[in-house]
């Protein structure tokens, strides 16, 4: 019995580990330096440093086209204007994000526990999810970043 906890164990291990590999794995891969050329100031700290812009109406907060709003770093698709509402905290908020388009990572930093979205695509940090969003469609509040994002018109 003890050696198959072991091997469980080490089995489990494994699992965990291609897991982590997997999300280490990225379409689109730059040194820091890359990132520095093709970012302004503001969109490395809050994408590469996990910063965060101040709160307020500027930027995407009060903007509601139709559209897509893309990573400011890869450009990936992250969400659609259908999924933005206002929700009075000072940032862009959505109830949801295109399937695929964000990997969720527990936060503890700052003495809170949260959930930090970032693009799969590049792993730059976007903001976090709370569930504290509208009851009538998911309960989501996908709370982002102005500087993460880029927004995409469409007619559609």
């Amino acid at each position: 019995m003890r050696t198959f906890i072991v091997l469980l164990l080490i089995l489990s291990g494994t699992v965990l580990s291609a897991q982590e590999k997997k999300s280490m794995e990225r379409k689109v891969n730059k040194t820091e330096e890359e990132w520095k050329e093709i970012l302004t100031p503001q969109q490395y700290y809050v994408l590469r440093e996990k910063g965060t812009d101040r709160p307020g109406n500027g930027g995407y907060t009060k903007h509601f086209e139709k559209g897509t709003y893309h990573c400011a770093a890869c450009d990936a698709q992250l969400f659609e204007s259908g999924t933005k509402y206002e929700s009075h905290c000072g940032w862009p908020s959505f109830d949801d994000a295109i399937k695929g388009s964000v990997e969720y990572v527990l936060d503890k930093s700052h003495g809170m526990i949260r959930t930090e979205i970032i693009c799969t695509s590049c792993g730059g940090h976007l903001g976090h999810v709370f569930d504290d969003g509208p009851r009538d469609t998911t309960g989501k509040r996908y709370c982002v970043n102005t500087s993460s994002i880029r927004f995409e018109k469409s007619d559609l």
